[in-house]
């Protein structure tokens, strides 16, 4: 089951007694998920939800809370709708539940935000009105670089509104404008796993902070799996380029050639591979990594010199390009 999924199944499944935080999520999600239509003269509250455990929650909440009876209209999938959903729809009272959740203020006007006493309230109506704005219109996608807790709003009054009941939680959020469509997003790993708790969807919580948390290992893992490649590759890039150098200063030097240097010529060219400590390891008697390093310098340093004064290639023109770079 995706995440987002699996949280708005933890999240309809939430027990939640506090009749204030009932009130919340079922304004919040009629405000995130509906809307208000006029049939016959009449005001008609709408919800279209994705799943049939919200859609029934929804419709168990307007009847205890509230005390209207609703339907649940099962529209198949069709056109742009690719899975069944579910439409909550109160008729007979529709003016009434408006005016009680809010989507309609005293004077009979559309609220264009969250009701007042959503606004207004505490952290768990705040928590509330996030969980109904979830299970309306919202998304959680896996850790990652991308990863985000998203919803889509009706408004950029409403979205405003969910900032400021985030910000009441702790949880830092952002309100923006995507194509024409507003969308408060949360996308620290941290926050989104605080939100899910919030919400109510500790299991989640728990599944994604594991997810997240083998990510950045295997993240990590990868890392330094790839810095060691690079230096290896470098450090073999290095000794050979070193060789095919040595050989060249042996053909300008000739013989005339300190004894000491041509050793530590001579073990660079019998060890291509092998780094300076273990060339310092082969010589008799043993040298030191600084010491083969330092050799092998005065060596090259010499027979650049000498071809330079001889007016011939110098120990770097033979070498492929790709030997050269750092």
């Amino acid at each position: 089951m995706a995440l987002t999924a699996q949280v708005k199944d933890e999240l309809a499944r939430l027990r939640v007694d506090r009749t204030s935080c009932r009130k919340a999520e079922v304004s919040s999600l009629l405000r995130f998920a509906g809307g208000l239509h006029i049939v016959s003269g009449r005001i008609v509250v709408e919800a279209e939800i994705d799943t049939g455990v919200v859609a029934r929650r929804l419709k168990t909440s307007i009847a205890e809370v509230y005390g209207h009876q609703s339907e649940v209209v099962v529209i198949a999938p069709g056109g742009l709708r690719r899975s069944q959903r579910y439409v909550v729809r109160v008729v007979r009272e529709g003016e009434s539940l408006a005016r009680q959740t809010g989507l309609l203020d005293n004077r009979g006007r559309p609220v264009r935000g969250l009701p007042p006493q959503v606004v207004a309230g505490g952290a768990e109506e705040s928590a509330a009105a996030w969980r109904g704005a979830f299970l309306a219109h919202g998304s959680l996608t896996e850790p990652g670089r991308s990863s985000s807790l998203e919803i889509t709003c009706p408004g950029p009054e409403a979205a405003l509104a969910l900032v400021g009941a985030a910000r009441r939680l702790g949880v830092q959020s952002k309100a923006r404008e995507v194509r024409g469509v507003d969308r408060v997003v949360v996308r620290d790993g941290e926050a989104i796993s605080q939100m899910l708790v919030q919400m109510g969807a500790p299991e989640v919580a728990t599944v994604w902070d594991e997810r997240r948390a083998r990510r950045e290992v295997r993240g990590t893992a990868n890392r330094l799996a790839n810095f060691d490649d690079a230096n290896l590759r470098r450090s073999a890039r290095a000794a050979v380029a070193a060789g095919a150098r040595v050989e060249r200063a042996f053909e300008i030097l000739g013989e005339d050639l300190p004894e000491h240097l041509r050793e530590a010529g001579e073990l660079r060219l019998a060890h291509k591979q092998a780094s300076l400590e273990e060339l310092g390891q082969l010589a008799d008697p043993p040298l030191t990594k600084d010491a083969v390093a330092g050799r092998i310098r005065r060596l090259l340093a010499t027979a650049d010199k000498r071809a330079q004064d001889l007016g011939i290639p110098d120990t770097e023109a033979g070498l492929a390009p790709e030997l050269l770079d750092p």
